[in-house]
């Protein structure tokens, strides 16, 4: 190396972070099935919508279910990210699974693995994001949107949101979070009760039992969520984080419970009760499985 050559200056942290960030935002743009945002003071919260691609409701076909999984990620590694407020578009947070991804499900033991491991890693990923999270919950909430509405740090529901874990209906055991949530939230009798029958539950309900943190009024839901965020936004970003890194290693201790669930959850998509689930669902009827 020539001694005389001109040094190039050194970036500056500032500069360096600019451009994660610029790069990051196309990332976000690229998403086809969540509209991502930033809202507040230098853009510190991150609102990420689930979009209702249906017109009605949010679902997760492969592509959702994908990003659903990926979008964690980049929130992480966001350096001018301090919170993420997460909500669903149209008539409620999530609608669960695409029918024919459910079915593909059924019928395609490629897709079963390449589904089972992105489960595996929504749930992984959400646990180990430091950033805090807030979960706006209105209207229905089922499926893929649901794990991350109870994995969200501070869960706000609309009093009427109705929230139903649809796993044994549709033929499969209770995977996905399921069974390593509610019990450690509500209790094992309350978790078994609603799991087992796919009881659903209101948000008021489900904040009396301690499955949310919160139940208000819908026309409240958002500027309570938008304000549980902010002032996240505002506090010391190393104690949160630390305290909700902390906090998560309850539900890591919970790991081979999860990993059973998710296991016996896709071995089911192979079995005859989960082709008579999606059966019951497409010809919008109760499920026969006393027949099988």
């Amino acid at each position: 190396m020539n001694a005389d050559a001109p040094s190039s200056p050194p970036s500056s942290p500032v500069a360096n972070d600019a451009a994660v960030r610029a790069a990051l935002d196309a990332r976000y743009a690229a998403y086809t099935t969540l509209r991502i945002s930033r809202r507040g003071p230098q853009g510190r919260v991150l609102d990420v919508q689930m979009r209702a691609l249906n017109g009605k409701l949010p679902t997760a076909g492969h592509v959702g279910h994908r990003e659903l999984c990926h979008i964690w990620r980049d929130v992480a590694d966001d350096p001018g990210v301090r919170a993420v407020v997460l909500r669903g578009e149209g008539q409620g947070f999530s609608g669960g699974g695409d029918l024919a991804m459910v079915e593909d499900l059924t019928r395609d033991a490629q897709a079963r693995r390449r589904v089972c491991r992105e489960a595996r890693d929504l749930v992984y990923q959400l646990l180990h994001c430091e950033v805090p999270i807030v979960s706006a919950i209105h209207g229905p909430a089922v499926g893929a949107g649901l794990v991350a509405g109870m994995l969200a740090d501070v869960s706000v529901a609309a009093r009427q949101a109705r929230i139903v874990d649809g796993h044994t209906r549709l033929g499969v055991a209770a995977g996905d979070h399921a069974a390593l949530v509610w019990p450690l939230l509500c209790g094992m009798a309350k978790a078994k009760y609603h799991l087992l029958l796919c009881e659903p539950l209101t948000g008021e309900e489900a904040e009396r039992i301690g499955l949310v943190s919160l139940a208000v009024d819908e026309a409240e839901l958002l500027p309570r969520a938008y304000a549980v965020a902010d002032r996240l936004a505002e506090g010391a970003q190393g104690a949160i984080r630390a305290t909700k890194l902390a906090l998560n290693q309850w539900w890591l201790q919970a790991a081979p419970v999860f990993e059973a669930s998710l296991a016996l959850e896709f071995l089911g998509f192979a079995d005859p009760e989960a082709r008579e689930g999606v059966a019951a669902l497409r010809e919008k009827r109760p499920p026969r499985f006393d027949v099988l």
